[in-house]
């Protein structure tokens, strides 16, 4: 089951569990659509493989055990290792690769 990750890695921004503009990498590194279009260009800087929108976990348990209620997203804050340099050469090594591709 997702995390459902509070924060944008990069630029620290909330993003409650129905965050309609969260995106998550296959690993669940998560980040704000505005970083993943703007600064990483569809690039994860930690496996280098592309974004989807996470999905919004259903804050009303239609059927038993399930939902936000039962499974609330977690509270730990993640933040990006690299630096604002290893990023500037890592995203446009790339960043013209599909991410299916890659």
């Amino acid at each position: 089951m997702l995390e459902l990750r509070p924060n944008c890695e990069y630029c620290d921004r909330d993003l409650p569990p129905d965050a309609l503009d969260a995106r998550i990498c296959t690993y669940e590194c998560t980040f704000c659509a505005e970083c993943v279009e703007h600064v990483l260009h569809d690039v994860c800087p930690n496996c280098g493989g592309g974004f989807a929108p996470r999905p919004i976990r259903p804050r009303t348990a239609r059927r038993s055990g399930v939902g936000l209620t039962h499974h609330p997203a977690t509270s730990e804050r993640h933040h990006l290792a690299w630096s604002e340099e290893e990023l500037a050469r890592f995203v446009p090594s790339v960043r013209d690769i599909p991410p299916a591709a890659r």
